[in-house]
């Protein structure tokens, strides 16, 4: 007989049952009327109302330029929503055409997936880290899932951008990634730490312009903690204490992220910990105004709401 997960301690369900700044749908939150209660069919309507950018190469879907740069870099869910709505009136259930959708990375799969359980009280966050399904060379690939509360075996990791079978074969559940295969930031960050993982192989493995070290892993720890604090920014949002290239890596900036990873990396950090470090560590922490590298528009200062 399977043992209940632990009950979740209220202050932490009301947490992360709660919208954030970023996972609110604000004036947009009717188009979350009767939306279902399973995880797995709210993915389903995440999948099919947005396009991963790289899908349109991918899945040979025409992309126009300026949809790529103006929709992937749209920072709040209120944003995303309109861009929806404005292109198909219809309820969210309803699958949109390839031309209709929000063009988007990983991060905005999730967001989405996230403020669709919270709007429903089911405590969510987004986890950033490197996934090793999208390749099958063993690159650890950066990205951002799910993580959702199931009352019955505890925080679960989901995956919506994959949740299309016709589109993404994989060998296990969407809705509950084996930890393994995604490995939160702080975890991938002790692996390398441990000489039990090659760092080269985390991050972008890009043609022209590869982003691989555990400088890029140390990055991503610092965006996983301040998700864990629903403050959910974009991938190419930078601040606080890091490096922009594995030569750039000092003795202090590894002390900073093995604490940090101690606090992340577990499958259920201990929330007054999250919160603590980073309210505390002014090298972690997310000030108001960012700066975004943006792929797509150029860098630039940006004050978040």
């Amino acid at each position: 007989m399977a043992v209940a997960a632990p009950a979740l301690a209220p202050e932490v369900a009301a947490f992360y049952g709660s919208q954030s700044v970023t996972s609110d749908p604000g004036v947009h939150a009717g188009l979350y009327a009767d939306l279902p209660r399973d995880p797995a069919r709210l993915a389903r309507i995440v999948r099919d109302v947005m396009l991963h950018r790289a899908e349109g190469g991918q899945f040979e879907v025409p992309i126009a330029e300026d949809r790529m740069r103006d929709d992937a870099e749209t920072r709040y869910i209120d944003d995303i929503l309109g861009l929806i709505a404005a292109r198909d009136g219809r309820s969210l259930a309803c699958r949109r055409e390839w031309q209709d959708r929000f063009i988007g990375i990983c991060r905005d799969f999730t967001l989405l997936h996230v403020s669709f359980l919270r709007h429903l009280g089911i405590p969510a966050r987004l986890r950033s880290g490197f996934a090793d399904y999208f390749s099958d060379e063993g690159f650890h690939w950066d990205h951002v899932v799910t993580e959702y509360w199931d009352e019955s075996r505890g925080w679960l990791l989901a995956d919506p951008q994959i949740a299309d079978p016709d589109r993404y074969q994989v060998d296990f559940d969407p809705m509950d990634v084996p930890r393994d295969r995604f490995l939160v930031a702080g975890r991938a960050w002790q692996a390398i730490r441990a000489g039990e993982a090659d760092p080269s192989r985390f991050g972008l493995d890009l043609e022209e312009n590869p982003m691989v070290g555990s400088w890029f892993v140390a990055g991503d720890i610092r965006l996983d903690l301040a998700a864990l604090n629903k403050v959910e920014t974009l991938l190419w949002d930078i601040w606080g204490t890091g490096a922009e290239n594995e030569a750039g890596m000092t003795d202090a900036i590894r002390d900073l992220y093995d604490r940090a990873a101690a606090v992340t990396a577990g499958p259920d950090p201990d929330f007054a910990a999250v919160r603590d470090l980073f309210t505390t560590e002014d090298g972690l922490r997310t000030p108001r105004t960012v700066l975004s590298l943006a792929p797509l528009r150029g860098p630039s200062r940006v004050t978040l709401r």
